[in-house]
């Protein structure tokens, strides 16, 4: 099994639901005990926030980007953004 580079905290309460699909993804698959591999990495929504309120989107980006790149060091492969849509 891969393991899944997870980049969140756009809130942390917007991320628990793709940990738990995933999850449920994984055990309605290949059953028993199995759960996903997975490294989480959750930013601090309030720097995020006070970047988006200053207009500052390349901070913003560059904060998304080295958490990223936290996972890619870490050999991962897959990084998706979670993101809350209302």
């Amino acid at each position: 099994m891969k393991t899944i580079g997870l980049l969140g905290g756009m809130s942390w309460e917007s991320t628990i639901p793709y940990y738990r699909l995933i999850n449920e993804g994984v055990k309605a698959r290949l059953g028993g005990l199995h759960s996903a591999s997975l490294v989480l990495h959750s930013v601090d929504f309030h720097d995020i926030e006070a970047c988006q309120s200053a207009g500052d989107w390349d901070r913003a980006g560059e904060i998304l980007a080295e958490a990223a790149v936290g996972l890619q060091q870490a050999g991962r492969r897959h990084c998706p953004v979670h993101q809350h849509h209302a």
